[in-house]
């Protein structure tokens, strides 16, 4: 065993929407820690259908993947609607996706990986989970400040500071393309892990789950979808 391997926390807690990225993420904490725990977010988000998706994921994490079952622990879920009601976002109003006058994409939340982060910390300060885990990308930025390694290093700091814990953020997708964290995926789970990637989780902005494409389920414009899209496509040039 590795000298990394016996200095890592036994214990982590992952944030979970049920999206590509957090399942990726999701195994990728299932392969490395004895015990992981999982939290999810409602802000009355208009792409409320991956709440469901998440139950899913997480039953199917444990049915279909008995190496992982074991490791599986309680899901935390977070009533955060008041978020919701004060951002004027296309991702909490049925208003059209597009760039606004800051430059920022409508589908910005402000500040919800800040606070998502804290949540997410003072369930892994009751729970003993102090390292947490994330599927922000910087390499696919989409034009959320909030995603990038910077400024998520300083909502760390803040903190551990401020729990007077030392605690870290694992983000095993933040430098990767789409197309990586497919193959990442394939890796940690093999066609398995990838069909339920398709077939069960969430990513398309606008809730459509009534189209089934290559990549899996949404409304094949929004700008989600095409990044996932064109992530799939290439990653099945390279199978």
């Amino acid at each position: 065993m590795s000298d990394a391997a016996i200095d890592r926390p036994k214990k982590a807690l992952i944030m979970f929407s049920g999206g590509q990225d957090s399942a990726t993420c999701l195994a990728w904490a299932l392969e490395r820690y004895a015990h992981v725990e999982t939290v999810g977010f409602d802000y009355d988000q208009r792409h409320s259908v991956e709440m469901q998706c998440r139950d899913t994921v997480l039953s199917r994490f444990k049915t279909d993947f008995p190496k992982w079952s074991n490791k599986l622990g309680e899901d935390h879920l977070v009533d955060l609607s008041a978020l919701g009601q004060i951002s004027e976002t296309s991702l909490t109003r049925d208003v059209e996706i597009e760039i606004n006058e800051t430059g920022l994409p409508s589908t910005f939340v402000p500040g919800r990986n800040l606070i998502f982060l804290n949540f997410a910390a003072a369930i892994g300060y009751r729970r003993g989970a102090h390292t947490l885990i994330g599927g922000m990308c910087e390499a696919d930025f989409s034009g959320y400040p909030d995603c990038r390694k910077d400024t998520l290093d300083a909502q760390m700091r803040a903190i551990s500071l401020g729990m007077d814990v030392p605690f870290t953020l694992e983000t095993p997708l933040m430098h990767l393309s789409k197309a990586g964290a497919w193959a990442v995926a394939h890796v940690l789970g093999g066609d398995a892990l990838v069909e339920l990637i398709l077939e069960d989780t969430h990513t398309c902005y606008k809730g459509v789950r009534d189209g089934r494409f290559d990549w899996g389920y949404g409304c094949g414009t929004c700008p989600a979808c095409d990044l996932r899209a064109k992530g799939w496509a290439d990653y099945s040039r390279g199978l």
